[in-house]
């Protein structure tokens, strides 16, 4: 049985539990071929990343995955199919760069903390704000990063988290961010505040308990906080932002199916607009308000 390399995964999937019961019945008697002794795929990277060739979720199409609510700056007026907004205008870039055009792109909604639990994914890949970690990686696979990033902390401007000038000064406050985000980390990681931080399932949530008082201060990534502090909670301001630990930045990478085909192909694109200088371009588009903020140590 044979498929078509750029075949869709789920024809191929469905086909794999036939070919397994034949090739236990061949195995015995048919002579096998020598395997390739560099154990990988033949042909050279640009031909298995031709389009055409890539084993896509829907031949012919690229589909894409982010939560919803879509946030600004990362993507405008919820939208992720205007192209508008820093992480759409860099997900149509990689696809261009992949060889598909604006139409052959196909959004998904995929909850933030679901794009890098373990489980076969229903997407080519995902675009939401993801840190790569060692730990996701257990369970997915990251392009390269597109963006290096901070962590940032938000307090009502007449809040005493707002007076805060350094991390010890952030202990005795309530601090919240978002489950499952390295925001929530480098509360409980780097903070270790007397009170347990507050958890929430959504970034919306954690803006509301900021403006009701549940909480002191709330910790996004920086181009996030001066969103939100411009335009959705105005009476809030940036206290500052944390160093990067360890020495390596922080970066927001693609998400993948574990071993997937494509991510070789993806890391390539994402190589090649960080080269030629799209990524810069897209970043200084979208994100050029996150700037310099105080470095609380």
């Amino acid at each position: 049985m044979h498929l078509a390399l750029g075949a869709p995964r789920a024809l191929r999937r469905a086909a794999s539990a036939a070919t397994v019961a034949l090739l236990a019945v061949a195995v015995g008697c048919a002579p096998q071929p020598e395997s390739d002794a560099s154990g990988k795929a033949s042909g050279s990277a640009q031909e298995n990343c031709a389009k055409g060739r890539l084993s896509t979720e829907t031949s012919g199409k690229l589909t894409i995955a982010t939560d919803k609510p879509a946030y600004e700056p990362w993507f405008k007026d919820d939208d992720p199919a205007n192209g508008k907004g820093f992480e759409s205008a860099i997900a149509y870039a990689v696809a261009k760069q992949l060889g598909y055009d604006k139409a052959d792109v196909v959004w998904q909604t995929v909850p933030f903390n679901k794009a890098f639990a373990p489980g076969e994914k229903t997407f080519d890949f995902d675009i939401n704000q993801v840190s790569v970690s060692d730990e996701r990686k257990k369970a997915v696979d990251f392009s390269s990063g597109y963006y290096d990033v901070r962590q940032a902390v938000i307090a009502l401007k007449d809040s005493k988290a707002a007076k805060a000038t350094s991390i010890a000064d952030l202990k005795d406050v309530k601090l919240g961010a978002q489950v499952g985000t390295t925001s929530l980390d480098y509360i409980n990681d780097v903070v270790k505040p007397k009170q347990e931080a507050a958890a929430f399932a959504k970034n919306d949530q954690a803006k509301s308990a900021l403006k009701n008082g549940q909480v002191d201060a709330i910790v996004v990534d920086l181009p996030t906080a001066f969103y939100i502090t411009a335009a959705e909670v105005t009476d809030a301001k940036i206290v500052g932002q944390f160093e990067n630990q360890g020495g390596t930045p922080e970066q927001f990478g693609l998400v993948l199916d574990k071993g997937s085909a494509l991510t070789p192909c993806v890391t390539d694109a994402v190589d090649a607009l960080r080269e030629d200088g799209t990524l810069a371009k897209v970043e200084k588009q979208w994100l050029s308000d996150a700037v310099d903020a105080p470095v609380l140590k």
